[in-house]
């Protein structure tokens, strides 16, 4: 029977305390005591810095390099996500490169699901599995003055922003304790299991409409309250795109922030998948899975030959009409000309058609 690795006693001593004083402290400080209005909005505002500190900046900037950032935005978010305690940011993005670069791979992903809900959620950083620090991954975030302070005086910055703030700001607003427990201790809590349940629950729970290749699923719910991340089945598909959520509707503060940085110059080099590919990966998913459906109904090889020629069409059409939209971008929409604008037009009308026969089949296909 091989040992354990030894407990990081600090880790399990801040998750242990953190939890426990939210869980108890906090509501007998409400019940006894209340909290102010100021109290709560400040809890609320910190919390946000701090996720969008971790999703915009931590994961989206500095570990997948999904876009540039200007100095001011980087300093910003490196406090920011020194606040929300999950390391600095050259330790953090070490170990999620080294997640999708190994994703599910018990003995090399920092965090793998397939361990099991525990390990992947919590369990990884409460003993030293990972032995000493490995940064030969993040070679490229050395050069990064903004990151390599942070990382010297992450110590200071977790102090300062995690104690002396929330007390700083409670005496201002009369009400110390509170905000110490409001606006440190609970923001804290929530701030670490919202990334924690990215890691675990992302990975369990959701669809998978772009790969099955790992675990990650998409999840609207995850994302509501983890600034959009809940798309993880796009994101490990596509893993340099800014965006998690694609479409309009997907709740996505952080590529909303994104988006608003480079409106005022703040982001740029925005990495975006063609949608082509996102649409191919789709597709692809869908006849895997249907083909799955078929042959476990054991239904005849001329239904498979059906999905196998709609699923020809259906691509077919997307590659033209997405050719075309790439040469009319080419210009602008008033230098097309009418012919150009009929044709491109026609092919989305073609592909909406083709698309709407191919859900069609597979609904049939469902029911039979």
């Amino acid at each position: 029977m091989t040992s354990k690795p030894p407990l990081i006693l600090i880790n399990t001593l801040i998750f242990s305390f953190t939890a426990l004083a939210a869980l108890t402290l906090a509501p007998l400080h409400g019940i006894l005591v209340g909290y102010q209005g100021e109290t709560l909005v400040l809890a609320l505002l910190l919390w946000a810095w701090n996720g969008l500190s971790i999703t915009a900046g931590y994961h989206r900037l500095w570990s997948h390099k999904a876009y540039s950032a200007h100095p001011a935005v980087q300093w910003f978010l490196a406090i920011g996500g020194a606040m929300a305690l999950q390391n600095s940011i050259l330790h953090w993005a070490s170990d999620h490169r080294r997640h999708h670069k190994f994703v599910d791979d018990d003995h090399k992903d920092p965090y793998s699901a397939s361990r099991g809900f525990w390990y992947s959620h919590i369990g990884w950083m409460l003993r030293n599995y990972q032995g000493e620090p490995d940064y030969t991954n993040v070679r490229d975030l050395q050069k990064n003055p903004i990151v390599m302070f942070q990382h010297r005086h992450y110590g200071w910055l977790v102090l300062v922003t995690n104690v002396i703030l929330p007390l700083a700001c409670g005496a201002l607003i009369g009400d110390l304790w509170g905000t110490l427990l409001m606006a440190g201790v609970v923001r804290l809590v929530a701030m670490h299991h919202g990334t924690f349940f990215i890691n675990s629950l992302a990975h369990i729970w959701g669809t998978q409409p772009y790969s099955d290749k790992q675990s990650s699923r998409d999840n609207a719910v995850l994302a509501l309250f983890t600034f959009g991340e809940g798309y993880h089945n796009f994101h490990h598909t596509f893993e340099h795109d800014w965006r998690n959520g694609i479409r309009w509707f997907h709740f996505d503060p952080t590529k909303w922030l994104i988006a608003l940085l480079a409106r005022f110059r703040l982001a740029s080099g925005l990495r975006e998948v063609p949608a082509e590919r996102i649409e191919t990966a789709k597709l692809q998913m869908q006849l895997k899975q249907s083909r799955a459906v078929a042959q476990d109904r054991e239904l005849s090889e001329e239904w498979l030959h059906l999905l196998e020629q709609q699923y020809q069409s259906v691509t077919e059409r997307m590659r033209d009409y997405y050719q075309a939209k790439q040469a009319g971008l080419e210009q602008t929409r008033r230098q097309l000309d009418a012919s150009a604008r009929a044709r491109l037009k026609e092919l989305k009308h073609c592909l909406r058609e083709q698309q709407q026969q191919w859900l069609k089949l597979r609904q049939q296909l469902a029911s039979a």
